[in-house]
């Protein structure tokens, strides 16, 4: 593929709307709609057998994204419309929130709905729909796609010094693997609990001849250089994404209570050294820039060039050839050989 036409893929476990249908309200026996066919208080239950698939897609200009090509669920090229956020309740009072898509062909007449859990949700359970709301769906997705690190990470500053993600300050100089030092534009602090694809992934020390304990958010990028081609990548330079390594025992998900998440943000896409590990920055996209202070996202909007077409984004290997146990001591053993 060349650099120009390289375009950034992300995934979200997605529920098909027959998943997910109304036992009692208004629209009963229904399965999950877009927000003007939605009845607030109907009741939904999971199918029991239901299980969330991999919905890739990627960023387009004004909005949309557009179904990638590896994605496991949709018409890849077939367009997609984030339309909302719903907040469901269940009957203990806990909340839960969906984010709806839809997937539209050629003429724009919906071809698919799609429901994206942000919390765990379980069949046999009664969810009342509370709220439908059209303007936090966008930054809710990008809370998602924030490539983030978790608080008391160590960072690798242009003089060598480690230093706590959370003491960081804009105008900081980075190491960067590919531009040297380069200053911090901005730092963003979320804090979400810690469930479903908010639940950050944890690469323990040595796993990936990391000193300590490394911990990001699922979709998070790690760069890795193999001496050997251990994975079949056709070359030794590869981007991982962090949740394609899990394996139960040396990278796990890290779930339960909340997570302190921090991006870093620079005039470009960096990847710079988290306790020894390299791993991406914040890529402003689409997706993404919701997700910023709105005064940043528009004097960004055309200001940042370097968020395009870098050419490490082309080194990202897909699920494909990392859906194996020994994923990550392959990684380790390939970078050192």
């Amino acid at each position: 593929m060349t650099e120009s036409g390289f375009k950034s893929t992300f995934s979200l476990p997605a529920l098909r709307s027959d998943a997910l249908s109304v036992t009692n309200g208004a629209n009963l026996g229904d399965p999950l709609s877009f927000a003007e066919e939605l009845v607030p208080d109907d009741i939904y239950q999971i199918a029991p057998n239901a299980k969330p698939t991999r919905l890739s897609l990627m960023a387009e200009p004004g909005g949309a994204f557009r179904i990638a090509p590896t994605t496991a669920a949709g018409l890849p090229g077939a367009t997609v419309h984030l339309d909302c956020c719903l907040t469901l309740m269940s009957p203990d009072g806990q909340t839960t929130e969906l984010l709806v898509m839809v997937e539209v062909d050629e003429n724009g007449d919906v071809s698919g709905i799609y429901g994206l859990p942000l919390d765990q949700m379980a069949p046999k359970v009664d969810y009342a729909l509370v709220t439908i709301d059209r303007d936090s769906a966008r930054e809710k997705l990008a809370q998602i796609a924030c490539v983030s690190f978790t608080a008391d990470t160590q960072i690798t500053m242009a003089s060598g010094q480690q230093r706590p993600i959370q003491d960081l300050q804009v105008g900081d100089k980075v190491l960067t693997r590919d531009d040297g030092p380069q200053e911090v534009r901005w730092i963003g602090r979320t804090t979400v609990r810690a469930v479903g694809e908010f639940a950050p992934i944890l690469i323990k020390a040595g796993t990936l001849h990391n000193d300590h304990d490394l911990a990001v958010s699922p979709e998070h990028r790690l760069f890795i250089y193999q001496r050997s081609d251990a994975l079949g990548a056709g070359r030794s330079e590869v981007l991982v994404r962090a949740r394609h390594l899990v394996n139960g025992a040396t990278v796990t998900r890290k779930a339960g209570g909340f997570v302190d998440y921090y991006q870093i943000l620079f005039d470009s896409h960096q990847i710079i050294y988290a306790e020894g590990i390299a791993a991406e920055t914040l890529l402003v996209d689409t997706r993404t820039r919701p997700a910023l202070p709105q005064d940043l996202a528009e004097k960004l909007s055309a200001a940042l060039p370097g968020h395009e077409n870098r050419p490490h984004m082309q080194f990202e290997v897909g699920e494909g050839l990392l859906d194996r146990p020994d994923a990550a001591d392959l990684l380790r053993r390939a970078s050192t050989r």
